[in-house]
């Protein structure tokens, strides 16, 4: 393949594998497939394609798709061409349709298996998520299948080379549709178009506002509105770990609001949301203030490992420069919050949410406990009972937390607050 000293391509990439016949069964990798694509015109620079022969050959099905026994039984082995497919994708943004949940772990298992370090991307677009968030409502599964027959492509052939090419052009696919709607102009004596009555509500439905204007590459209202309703807790879609978080692809924009204000968003290819595993609390449930209708305002404290402030503090120093630019005098205060003396170890405090369901109130943010044993069980509160919680969240305590950043200001106040989706409590 074409190979960039400064490594700027995407590399998409992905692997044609066995199916799990029973729980616990590994994945065997039978095909790798990638094209390098230039970011700034998506036009494809190169391509590598190759059968891959596992340790055990009985292990391969028949399969409709040209992979069987007789196919791989002379193609080369996962060690052979390892030196390839390191130097595809290391030091390189990767892209795939569910390579978080998929393909990347296997890749890093399969170099793991022959004692080799595993390539390192720079960052990381996986289709699925951010398709599922901004265009899953029309599309159904999101399954490249289901995306391929939406756009009346040609059928999915399920092999590496040819799906990385669907994929990408789904996307560019979706890219034109949401593009073009974000820019349809709502207003009756606009020179260049005029919407009928019907379409200019539906379009006011969509922003929030037929007035409302978008930039015209940012579809985050649209974006919420396909999150709510297709985000999977289980999955934990969207949701990176630190170390995946590339820093220099985060940026910061004004997205309009439902009220026609405007807000500050963090991005990262996707609103930018993290995954922080056994974070230790340093305090438990707060409760102090109360919200505009009498329910308490619930965080907790927990301290923050040096990657997270790494990503904190980038987002913090992006968000406050765009913040200053506007002309906002509020004060800014920092999302990491270190104090001096013995208690010198960084902090955060995480936002639990709350809403209103049938006239009820209810933890919007979901809260599970794991067991010793490894499983985990989903806490149902029957009505808002601080007190309750404060016994699960204790000082000292481990959970993981999955959590969006979202910056704020108003009372003349403003920072980024970090707003969690799904909190897991570690049982002793």
């Amino acid at each position: 393949m074409v190979r960039s000293e400064d490594r700027f391509e995407y590399a998409f990439f992905d692997l044609e594998t066995t199916k799990p016949t029973q729980p616990g069964q590994e994945c065997i990798i039978l095909e790798f497939g990638a094209i390098l694509v230039c970011p700034s015109t998506l036009v494809e620079l190169d391509a590598y394609s190759t059968l891959v022969l596992p340790a055990d050959l009985s292990s391969v099905p028949m399969r409709s798709n040209g992979i069987n026994r007789d196919t791989v039984a002379s193609s080369p082995t996962f060690q052979e061409i390892a030196d390839e497919v390191y130097d595809i994708l290391h030091g390189r943004t990767w892209a795939g349709h569910n390579i978080l949940r998929f393909d990347c772990p296997l890749i890093r298992e399969a170099f793991a298996r022959i004692g080799r370090p595993a390539p390192v991307q720079k960052g990381t677009i996986d289709s699925w998520a951010l398709l599922t968030q901004r265009f899953g409502r029309r599309a159904g599964n999101m399954k490249m299948a289901t995306l391929a027959n939406y756009f009346r492509l040609e059928p999915q052939t399920h092999r590496s080379l040819d799906d990385v090419r669907m994929n990408l052009k789904v996307l560019k696919y979706c890219a034109t549709v949401l593009f073009l709607e974000s820019n349809i102009l709502t207003e009756e004596n606009d020179p260049i178009t005029s919407l009928s009555t019907q379409n200019a509500e539906e379009i006011s439905n969509l922003v929030g506002s037929s007035t409302a204007r978008l930039d015209p590459l940012h579809m985050d209202p649209l974006s919420n509105e396909v999150q709510e309703e297709f985000y999977q807790p289980e999955a934990n879609v969207g949701f990176l770990e630190p170390d995946q978080v590339f820093i220099p692809s985060i940026f910061a924009s004004f997205v309009p609001s439902y009220r026609g204000s405007q807000r500050i968003k963090l991005l990262q290819n996707i609103p930018l949301q993290l995954c922080c595993r056994h974070m230790k609390l340093r305090f438990g449930i707060n409760a102090k203030f109360v919200d505009h209708a009498g329910r308490p305002k619930l965080s907790i404290v927990a301290y923050a490992s040096p990657n997270l402030c790494e990503v904190l503090d980038a987002c913090d120093g992006i968000a406050q420069k765009l913040s200053v630019e506007s002309g906002s005098n509020s004060e800014w205060k920092p999302v990491v919050f270190r104090k001096g003396g013995f208690y010198n170890y960084p902090t955060v405090r995480l936002k639990i949410q709350t809403a209103v369901c049938g006239g009820n109130a209810i933890y919007a943010t979901e809260i599970y406990q794991k067991e010793p044993s490894g499983s985990e069980q989903r806490l149902d509160f029957t009505k808002f009972d601080a007190s309750k919680l404060s016994t699960l969240f204790k000082e000292g305590s481990f959970m993981d937390a999955f959590f969006s950043l979202d910056p704020y200001d108003y009372q003349q106040s403003a920072g980024i607050g970090l707003v969690a989706k799904k909190l897991i409590i570690h049982s002793n």
